[in-house]
């Protein structure tokens, strides 16, 4: 028991309990349990040690070490999940994320993206590099009318590797475009990211979306600019095909007709919040009728794809509602441990500046992106990290009609850097995406070192958003203004 004692005077109880709560899940994640139970099971394990064995009537360890369990008992932890779960069920934003989630996978069965693929390979195929073009610009078009990384990912890999390969592309390059491009749905609007993150931070989903469009535009300028560059530098990586046919007014007018359908549903979705014609909620409705639409004007609508992607949507929708309530769970037991006071200080205590606290914190969640999920991550530290920033006092400009402009904008910040979370090992999920379809030959080594210049490149968008956080808010704020 004297070591106990000498923790103690490092350290104090509840301390010691926030730390093992997180490392416990975390051991639980690589074990391979599931992320809803693994949260349950945590807070169900932290509950019954609160309860049996640090007790204040049991002096088992109560004598040596002073700690506050503040009545943490398992009993209350179910009788709190009643409300856990009508918290969620109850949400009028959370409606939004089921409508999403289908518009993605009813335009992911449309046929749009092959249209646009086989189209936009021609009008750029006279370019080095074109094809690297031709599924960046694709990526960024499917990001603002998917927002399904997973289906985003596998589309173009499927549609774009093959044809890399064909053409001798650099098996890294080839692999690192379909990856970082695949990932800009998480951030470009629609995003079930955005939805989550103003459920979580009590903010307007309109402002997310609009602050999150000029961000997201970026990455993918930096994106198009770095295969330009490396092109240049580097021909033999990305040669043009010797077969190239010549751009005619045909060939570009072909590829616009290709581009304004899924141009259309933009619009329609994102085009009504930004003119307040729509809420999101009904926004999100008009995005998979727009969608629905669009696969029976391919001739891709069935009794089959629907029945598909509702099961898929019921399916992602209830993986995600799973994990909100779990979330719930895992949190109630946290704070009743004081971890938001703990978490609080830790992050206050490390530095005098509040930038350098905001610099902190996406380190912090940047690191995190290595070993979590983007939803653990969201659900989990974005409650913890809310109180904290809002007492930092700094001052984000809005123009007086934003909402919230610091929050917002850091709720971006936390975005972008979240985005890296896809793509950096080992639970990067667009990587593993991408493996389930790359033809042989191409390794997840090649994956690793491809995605490698994109990591940079968002860090490199992060950094800009930080220093000028009006990128974030000039849309809003111009939006509202009318």
């Amino acid at each position: 028991m004297e070591i106990l004692s000498v923790l103690g005077a490092v350290m104090n109880m509840n301390q010691w309990l926030v730390l093992a709560m997180f490392l416990v899940f975390i051991l639980f994640l690589f074990r391979g349990v599931p992320v809803a139970y693994a949260l349950v099971g945590v807070a169900l394990i932290f509950a019954l040690l609160g309860e049996y064995v640090l007790d204040p009537n049991r002096k088992l360890i109560r004598e040596y070490i002073e700690f506050s369990t503040t009545g943490v008992t398992y009993q209350r932890l179910f009788a709190a999940a009643g409300r856990f779960f009508g918290g969620v069920v109850k949400n009028p934003v959370l409606v939004a994320l089921p409508m999403f989630i289908y518009m993605g996978l009813m335009l992911d069965q449309s046929g749009v993206a092959q249209r646009m693929m086989r189209s936009m390979q021609v009008l750029f195929g006279a370019l080095r590099g074109g094809l690297a073009l031709t599924i960046m610009i694709i990526g960024i078009i499917l990001a603002a009318s998917t927002g399904v990384i997973g289906a985003s990912v596998v589309l173009l890999g499927m549609l774009g590797l093959p044809a890399m390969m064909q053409q001798n592309y650099a098996k890294p390059i080839a692999t690192g475009a379909i990856a970082a491009s695949g990932t800009l749905g998480i951030l470009i609007p629609p995003s079930i990211m955005l939805v989550i993150m103003s459920d979580q931070l009590a903010i307007s989903l309109g402002d997310l979306f609009m602050g999150a469009l000029f961000p997201g535009l970026l990455l993918g300028a930096l994106y198009i600019i770095y295969i330009v560059v490396y092109g240049l530098i580097s021909p033999h990586s990305m040669p043009i095909p010797a077969d190239h046919e010549p751009v005619t007014p045909r060939i570009i007018l072909r590829a616009l007709a290709s581009i304004l359908p899924p141009f259309g549903l933009v619009l329609l979705v994102l085009g009504s919040i930004f003119f307040g014609l729509a809420t999101p909620t009904e926004a999100s409705g008009l995005g998979a009728l727009g969608a629905t639409l669009l696969a029976a004007a391919n001739g891709r609508l069935s009794y089959s794809v629907i029945k598909a992607a509702a099961r898929q949507t019921l399916n992602t929708s209830g993986f995600i509602v799973g994990i909100f309530i779990a979330a719930g769970f895992f949190a109630y037991i946290l704070r009743r441990y004081g971890g938001d006071d703990i978490i609080k200080g830790v992050v206050l205590g490390s530095f005098d500046n509040p930038y350098m606290v905001i610099g902190f914190i996406l380190f912090i969640i940047f690191l995190l992106g290595f070993l979590l999920d983007w939803i653990e991550i969201t659900l989990i530290v974005m409650p913890l990290m809310l109180p904290v920033v809002s007492g930092l006092g700094i001052e984000v400009e809005g123009y007086g009609v934003v909402g919230n402009p610091t929050l917002v904008w850091f709720a971006i910040l936390v975005a972008v850097t979240l985005q890296t979370s896809f793509l950096t090992p080992p639970v990067g999920f667009a990587l593993f995406y991408l493996k389930g379809v790359c033809p042989p030959g191409v390794t997840i080594g090649h994956i690793y070192r491809g995605i490698i210049p994109f990591v940079l490149l968002q860090l490199t968008g992060l950094a800009i958003v930080f220093l000028f956080p009006t990128i974030v808010t000039w849309l809003p704020a111009a939006a509202y203004a009318k």
